[in-house]
C-alpha cells in the first residue's frame, strides 16, 4: 500500500543524480591511492571492485613491505645496474591490490591509472579479473604493453581506456574546497 502524501510533505520527495558515474567514482579512488606512492617518477594507484560496485581492494605503487626503504634506490637511470635502481624493489599498483585482497577476485573490474605492465597482467588474469579499466596507456608502443595486451586478449579480459574530463576533477576540486571551508 502506498502512503498519499500532502502537498507539504511532497516538498521533500524530488529527483537527484550523483555527479559521477561508477567509471569515474572508482578512477578518481584510484587516483586518490596513487597519491600515497612516494615514486618521483610514477605514480600509480589501483581499485579493485566487484560486481556490485563495492571495492574490494585498493593498491600503490611502491617498495616491498617491511623493509627499510631508506636502504633502496628510488632512481631510474638504467646506466646503473638493477641492483641500483627502482625497478629491482618496487610492487606495483595492481600487484598490491592483489596481495591485500582479502577475497577472490575472480569476476572483477580493476581500476588503474596505467595500463598494467605484462608481469602485473599475468597476475591479474591469474585473479580471474574480468576487466581493466586504465586511465593512462603512455607505453602503449613497448613490447611489454604488446604483451600485457596480448595476455588480457588470451585470457578474454575486457579492457578499455577511459576518459576523466576537465568538469569531473573540477568538480571534485570544488567539492573539496567546500568540505575543507566546512572544517
Amino acid at each position: 500500500m502506498e502512503t498519499q502524501l500532502n502537498e507539504h510533505d511532497k516538498k521533500n520527495y524530488f529527483q537527484v543524480k550523483s555527479q559521477l558515474n561508477w567509471d569515474q567514482y572508482f578512477m578518481l579512488q584510484a587516483m586518490i591511492a596513487s597519491f600515497k606512492s612516494k615514486d618521483p617518477s610514477t605514480k600509480v594507484g589501483a581499485v579493485i571492485v566487484d560486481k556490485n560496485n563495492h571495492q574490494v581492494t585498493m593498491g600503490y605503487n611502491g617498495f616491498v613491505s617491511g623493509i627499510d626503504e631508506s636502504k633502496l634506490p628510488w632512481g631510474k637511470d638504467q646506466s646503473a645496474s638493477l641492483e641500483h635502481q627502482k625497478y629491482a624493489y618496487v610492487v606495483h599498483a595492481e600487484t598490491n591490490a592483489i596481495l591485500h585482497s582479502s577475497q577472490d577476485l575472480e569476476g572483477t573490474r580493476a581500476y588503474v591509472t596505467l595500463f598494467p605492465c605484462h608481469e602485473c597482467a599475468k597476475l591479474i588474469a591469474s585473479s580471474k579479473v574480468s576487466e581493466v579499466i586504465f586511465l593512462s596507456d603512455k607505453y602503449h608502443c613497448t613490447e611489454g604493453n604488446r604483451i600485457a595486451k596480448r595476455i588480457f586478449d588470451l585470457a578474454g579480459i575486457k579492457y578499455r581506456q577511459l576518459e576523466m574530463t576537465s568538469d569531473i576533477t573540477g568538480n571534485l576540486n570544488q567539492h573539496m574546497g567546500q568540505l575543507l571551508a566546512e572544517l
